[in-house]
């Protein structure tokens, strides 16, 4: 552990958690990637898949807290949603993340692969949420946000997510809720998904603390800063940002993977 080391965490940390500010998502997307890849390519020590996961889980928990605050002065909360999602995910997620301690490596990349293959499709299929209507007025099925919470909790907890990269996907074309209330709602399902995620890796034991911290620190910076940009930028803008970082992240997890 030397100083380059450190600076290269910091680094990966800053970058997801100030993507995970401006789109809604953990940053888990970028982080686990780069946290598996890079530090082996600049001559650093690999982390196995499940150090990875478990850093990503103290990452997301506070990157979306972080963010979550900026969004919530701004009254872009849904907090039925929050409520109905957040419930159902945290049991999900707990349970996936207990699970993923036992599984190998290769099964949990082919996790991670698919899922962001999924939220990847469902980034370009048409979005019917309306973003000038009336805030109080956004309306969604209640029972399928719960079961859909529920699956996304368990496979997301299985590879420390959160499953926020997920969410904003099933909410914008499956729940039809407007972007900037489905990214600042997300931040705060995240948040509370990563409270079961966080919990079940540190229970498995593979949690490292220096890397923790620096992503800590990251988070702490980073996250509130995307937040605010958030608020300023066109939701199209958001959305193709979104859906060009997860194919991204697709395409080189499968890679990786087939080969």
């Amino acid at each position: 552990m030397d100083l380059a080391w450190i600076v290269t965490i910091f680094a990966i940390g800053f970058l997801g958690s100030f993507i995970s500010g401006m789109v809604g998502i953990g940053g888990s997307i970028i982080n686990y990637p780069m946290l598996l890849f890079i530090p082996p390519v600049l001559g650093f020590a690999a982390f196995t898949a499940q150090e990875v996961t478990a850093i990503s889980a103290v990452q997301v928990f506070f990157a979306s807290f972080m963010g979550m605050l900026v969004f919530r002065k701004g009254g872009l909360l849904n907090k039925t949603l929050v409520l109905y999602m957040g419930a159902s995910i945290i049991m999900g997620s707990f349970l996936g993340s207990y699970v993923s301690n036992q599984l190998p490596s290769s099964v949990i990349n082919i996790v991670y692969a698919s899922l962001a293959l999924i939220a990847a499709v469902m980034m370009f299929l048409p979005k019917k949420g309306n973003d000038a209507q009336d805030l109080s007025q956004v309306t969604f099925n209640k029972p399928l946000a719960v079961i859909l919470a529920l699956i996304i909790g368990i496979v997301s907890g299985i590879v420390g997510a959160a499953g926020a990269f997920i969410t904003v996907p099933v909410m914008l074309v499956v729940l039809k809720i407007p972007i900037r209330v489905a990214i600042a709602s997300s931040l705060a399902i995240t948040f509370i998904s990563s409270i079961g995620s966080t919990t079940g890796k540190l229970m498995g034991g593979h949690m490292l603390l220096i890397p923790s911290i620096v992503l800590i620190i990251a988070s702490t910076m980073a996250s509130p800063i995307g937040a605010k940009i958030s608020k300023k930028v066109n939701t199209k803008l958001l959305q193709w940002i979104l859906a060009g970082l997860i194919t991204a992240t697709v395409i080189k997890i499968w890679i990786s993977i087939l080969l």
